[in-house]
């Protein structure tokens, strides 16, 4: 049995990343006895724009050397599009560029990211064509697009539900959400992306999404849970968590 600081960067409006991964974490500590501890660090953001979402990212360096200071044992920078928003394959430098500003700050661990978690998962899974749900606005719904098929992996379809004020998209109901999927063109697709944006609540609206479309599922938040504990070693397969966490 081990014990774990888990450091989480957030936009300032969040309400569900500190959730979700919580409760995912949760469950892989009922499984195995190992323990998981949750330490935020927000930065400014209220309204999903391109504007907001590059302040966000220069205020990135600031929120991590912070977080550094608790001491955790892995961070994750947890907004999807902010990072998505800036171009193809922007995750790597990013992430690069946080890892090296903990180490400077005295935490020299490993960083990831809410936009590489879901690439690197779909790959994980063999996912080579997905059809995706977000909450954004159409143009930035067109950025994570681009963003995943320049990571090799085929977008079949995209539904944009439109709501910017990122409250608001804490607030959206996930229980519309097996519906809202099942408008989505997915033949030939692999999986879904049931919320391609940590901030969207989807968990569990998951079981119910595979067995109506009988297709894995996975979501920014799994997506950044499986990659915080595969970088801790500590993954261990758990019950209505999606494709990733079937073992």
């Amino acid at each position: 049995m081990s014990s774990y600081r888990v450091g989480l960067l957030v936009p300032s409006s969040n309400t569900t990343m500190e959730t979700e991964v919580p409760e995912v974490l949760r469950r892989v500590a009922d499984a195995t006895g190992d323990r998981f501890t949750f330490h935020a660090n927000r930065m400014r953001m209220k309204t999903v724009s391109e504007s907001e979402l590059a302040a966000m990212n220069a205020d990135a360096d600031r929120a991590a050397g912070e977080l550094a200071d608790a001491a955790v044992d892995v961070m994750a920078y947890a907004c999807l599009v902010a990072i998505m928003s800036q171009g193809r394959g922007a995750h790597r430098d990013i992430e690069k560029r946080l890892t090296a500003t903990s180490a400077e700050a005295g935490a020299a661990v490993d960083v990831v990211s809410s936009a590489g978690a879901l690439v690197a998962g779909l790959h994980h899974i063999g996912a080579r064509k997905v059809s995706l749900v977000t909450p954004y606005l159409k143009p930035l719904t067109a950025r994570v697009v681009d963003y995943i098929e320049a990571e090799g992996i085929e977008v079949q379809d995209a539904i944009s539900l439109e709501v910017d004020d990122n409250i608001a998209v804490g607030r959206l109901d996930e229980n519309q959400l097996p519906h809202i999927a099942s408008r989505l063109d997915t033949r030939g697709a692999d999986a879904v992306v049931l919320s391609a944006c940590v901030q969207m609540p989807s968990l569990g609206a998951i079981p119910a999404t595979e067995a109506a479309l009988e297709l894995p599922v996975v979501t920014a938040a799994t997506a950044t849970s499986w990659q915080l504990l595969s970088a801790l070693g500590a993954y261990a397969p758990v019950p209505g968590a999606g494709a990733l966490f079937k073992g």
